[in-house]
């Protein structure tokens, strides 16, 4: 059936109740009358590409259940595509709602037709890295248009957001510089934008045709993620003078996507202090208006290489708490290696225990009901119930199995000293056996 309307912010305006969005309230244990105004302010975004036919769309958005995204891709140094796909199909029976390909070697088309086609969670991409590939020609060499061109192609094949790193310009060139960062540039998309403007003396082609990116990404229903290329990569650069600048300008463009009725998240730290946390979210929320706040991490410590995924949960969980609406995972690999499969695995797990602890403290509706579940399970010492609500199922029964106790009602570290087994006893009359 041909739509008869532009984006979901554009439906939403005209208050049109679309097949996604219907599908999102039914989740969210919301009325549509009560996500519809959200949607239509930007509040809520519903990444959603026309072209992306096998998707479970989601909603994304502070007032909503905290959602994860997963980064993943081929590097040069770990080619296999096949192993991508494997990595993929592990992140959505995990239940991450996004996925990311940042794949920066070969021919990338085939493997992102591939997500589009047959992937149900939310795929999105960052334009910048693939126009190096795509063209395969050196940074410097290429246009504004060359540039431009791919996003549409990305569009094009079904993409539901991309991260485009628009509120970097050459006025940054010389904050960077004059500011003298520990760690300058960490986002790899910003460096490349920063780098292609040093190189060619020209302005941030993502800024500078802000306009076409905007028709485009309207015609396709393309989420724009809004790129915080100054992003802080360590906590000496936390909420610094180039992070806020940037941020504001993410401010005024958030404005001019929603004047185009193109739906916009804004993309947040990186490496911050637990207690600079919530003031990040706080700024984020008022300069850009309540849109969707989509972190990595943050990372509230830099000195846990190997367990960045612990370091990125804690940050996660209290960034969720206090505003952020999408969470990007971080495994034990970040800053270290392309991640493997248990790497993406300990990755997700960790982002979502920091997502439902979030939910819980928001009091979003739903959220708290598994966990009542699992302590009903656990007082009548019902293993199988507690299988049924463990966010990770076959970790917890194969810790058990390895060190299975003698009696049934107890576990290898209390026996029959469980403290559980001893009140059910105890309350029931029964004799409690110690010896």
């Amino acid at each position: 059936m041909e739509r008869n309307y532009a984006t979901q912010m554009d439906a939403a305006r005209r208050r049109m109740i679309t097949p996604e969005l219907k599908t999102v309230a039914a989740k969210e244990h919301m009325s549509v009358e009560e996500l519809l105004p959200l949607v239509a302010c930007g509040k809520v975004v519903i990444p959603a590409n026309k072209n992306h036919k096998c998707l479970n769309p989601e909603g994304i958005g502070s007032m909503l259940r905290t959602k994860i995204n997963v980064n993943l891709g081929v590097s040069q140094d770990c080619k296999d595509y096949d192993v991508e796909m494997e990595k993929v199909k592990s992140a959505i029976g995990m239940g991450a709602e996004a996925i990311m390909d940042l794949s920066s070697h070969g021919d990338t088309g085939p493997f992102r037709r591939k997500l589009t086609a047959e992937c149900s969670a939310m795929i999105g991409t960052v334009p910048v890295y693939d126009s190096v590939i795509h063209y395969q020609r050196d940074l410097d060499t290429l246009t504004a248009r060359d540039f431009i061109d791919v996003i549409r192609l990305h569009a094009q094949e079904g993409v539901d957001f991309v991260t485009l790193h628009c509120g970097i310009t050459r006025k940054t060139i010389e904050q960077i510089r004059r500011h003298k960062r520990k760690m300058n540039i960490v986002s790899r998309g910003g460096s490349l934008v920063f780098a292609w403007m040093c190189m060619t003396g020209e302005e941030n082609p993502f800024y500078a045709h802000y306009d076409e990116i905007l028709s485009i990404c309207r015609e396709y229903d393309v989420t724009i993620s809004l790129g915080d290329a100054c992003r802080p990569g360590c906590l000496a650069d936390a909420t610094d003078v180039c992070q806020i600048e940037e941020l504001v300008r993410l401010g005024e463009l958030t404005k001019r996507a929603w004047a185009q009725d193109v739906q916009v998240m804004v993309e947040g730290p990186g490496h911050v202090p637990m207690d600079q946390i919530p003031a990040n979210m706080k700024v984020q929320q008022t300069i850009c208006m309540g849109a969707p706040f989509y972190v990595l991490g943050p990372l509230v410590t830099d000195i846990a290489p190997g367990y960045d995924h612990i370091t990125a949960a804690i940050g996660g969980a209290i960034a969720a708490m206090n505003g952020a609406a999408f969470l990007c995972y971080v495994t034990p690999a970040e800053h270290l290696a392309l991640p493997n499969l248990d790497d993406v695995k300990q990755g997700i797990i960790a982002s979502k225990i920091a997502a439902h602890a979030a939910d819980i403290a928001k009091g979003i509706r739903g959220a708290r009901e598994i966990d009542d579940q699992m302590a009903d399970a656990r007082r009548a010492l019902n293993w199988e119930q507690q299988w049924k609500y463990a966010l990770d199922p076959e970790t917890a029964k194969a810790i058990r199995a390895d060190r299975s106790p003698e009696h049934d009602d107890t576990c290898s570290m209390c026996g029959k000293f469980c403290a559980v087994r001893s009140m059910n006893k105890a309350l029931s009359g029964e004799h409690i056996d110690i010896l």
